[in-house]
């Protein structure tokens, strides 16, 4: 069998093609106007109808601008929603995504070395050390990784650490520390090679850490050590608390306890069976702080949990592939949304499993559940909070089918209380450690 693409097949490909009554048709279609838009079903529009049987006030949406830090958002909003609710404030009241994008780089400067130095007996080429080196650290991250930086700094509100130029626009700054995180491995490694002291490695890596935070001070400003909360609520009355620290401002004012609040995924792969528990090697922020863990689920369960959660007026972290079959600018997502199969007739069907699988899918985006509407007792559509501003969707808020849930949807994050007993009794599981490349290990 020949591998080359031969004359005769390539005849034989242009025969085929001009016995399609239609293809001159499509051909000016698709390259005037492209893929999406050639294959886009107006109906879609009809389905994402803003308008849904339990929907939760949260005030307006965020605005992570050109940053990654879309989980962090995610994660502060569910907060501020209660805090909002709680005490009446204002609207457009935000927890400070700058004060948590701080700690988040050094903490994950600080995982980077301490996973370098785990590693510094392997090669370059092994595959761990590549995947190190790869991206040294990002925006992204998971639920585990926010509650970790919030179990030990706290938060403040968004008045007492405002945005700066690198937290809203951070390639800048990742070029850098990126760069400098390597050349520090190239150090850290050549120690470990030459013999150095346990004592003489801790010195080195504490002043490239002291470094990594002069770098961070200069491009998001100096974390607050203690701070004022003053706010008028929405009666307009006035209310001043002053020399808060960070976890003093976390524990009167939200009390959570953040070990109640557990990751579900639904990652239906063979090597991941349902009801057990997963961890990421490799995967984390804060070195000795809370470790990844997740709780794999059927989809029906994943949606029920969501829901419970919804009915109790609480908004849920979700974790998801945006890009897939999505509108941006009108904020639908839907997998009837694009009809690119049709378009090329081509079957482009993929399992779940498959897609995670092949490397066609994985979780890309965080957002919240903020709605749900229920037909019947069944979810036919999600209302969801983003944080891309107020200019996409409808003033912020998209509009998700239910069966682009089950599709595109990788990750929840539910107070353990909605769980069953039968599952809360997994969480105690010792998780299996997945590969660093996993899916499942992906950031948001």
């Amino acid at each position: 069998m020949t591998k080359e693409i031969s004359t005769a097949q390539l005849k034989n490909f242009k025969k085929l093609l001009e016995k399609r009554n239609n293809h001159r048709v499509l051909e000016r279609t698709v390259t005037q106007n492209g893929i999406l838009a050639s294959s886009r079903d107006y109906r879609a529009e009809i389905k994402a109808t803003p308008v849904f049987s339990i929907d939760i006030d949260t005030g307006k949406v965020a605005n992570q601008k050109q940053s990654g830090r879309c989980w962090m958002f995610a994660a502060l909003n569910t907060l501020r929603h209660d805090l909002r609710g709680r005490y009446g404030l204002a609207d457009d009241f935000e927890l400070s995504q700058n004060y948590t994008f701080f700690w988040d780089k050094l903490e994950k400067a600080n995982y980077f070395y301490e996973n370098i130095l785990k590693t510094a007996s392997f090669p370059t080429s092994d595959r761990k050390v590549a995947w190190l080196l790869a991206t040294p650290q990002q925006d992204g991250g998971q639920w585990d990784m926010i509650m970790g930086l919030i179990e030990k700094y706290g938060v403040v509100p968004k008045s007492a650490m405002p945005e700066t130029h690198n937290s809203s626009a951070s390639r800048e700054f990742n070029d850098v520390l990126n760069l400098k995180l390597r050349k520090d491995a190239v150090e850290l490694r050549e120690l470990v090679a030459n013999g150095a002291t346990s004592e003489e490695i801790a010195a080195r890596k504490e002043k490239m850490l002291a470094e990594v935070y002069r770098m961070a001070a200069y491009s998001f400003g100096e974390p607050p050590a203690t701070f004022d909360f003053e706010y008028r609520d929405k009666d307009n009355n006035y209310h001043l608390d002053r020399d808060l620290t960070p976890k003093e401002f976390f524990d009167k004012y939200l009390g959570w306890n953040t070990k109640d609040y557990v990751s579900i995924i639904n990652g239906p792969t063979d090597d991941k069976p349902f009801n057990h528990m997963y961890t990421v090697d490799m995967l984390g922020n804060v070195v000795g702080g809370r470790e990844v863990r997740h709780l794999n689920v059927d989809m029906d369960t994943f949606k029920k949990l969501a829901i419970k959660q919804l009915e109790a007026n609480e908004s849920v972290w979700f974790g998801c592939d945006v890009g897939q079959s999505s509108d941006r600018k009108q904020g639908i997502m839907d997998t009837d949304l694009y009809h690119r199969d049709q378009l090329f007739d081509v079957d482009l069907s993929m399992s779940k499993g498959e897609r995670l699988d092949y490397g066609e899918s994985l979780m890309t985006h965080a957002m919240v559940l903020t709605g749900v509407d229920l037909v019947d007792g069944q979810p036919k559509k999600w209302k969801v909070e983003n944080s891309w501003g107020d200019k996409v969707g409808t003033k912020g808020f998209f509009v998700m089918t239910d069966d682009w849930m089950e599709e595109y949807c990788y990750q929840i994050v539910v107070n353990k209380n909605f769980l069953p007993d039968d599952l809360k009794a997994i969480l105690d599981e010792e998780p299996k450690v997945l590969a660093p490349w996993d899916p499942m290990g992906s950031l948001a």
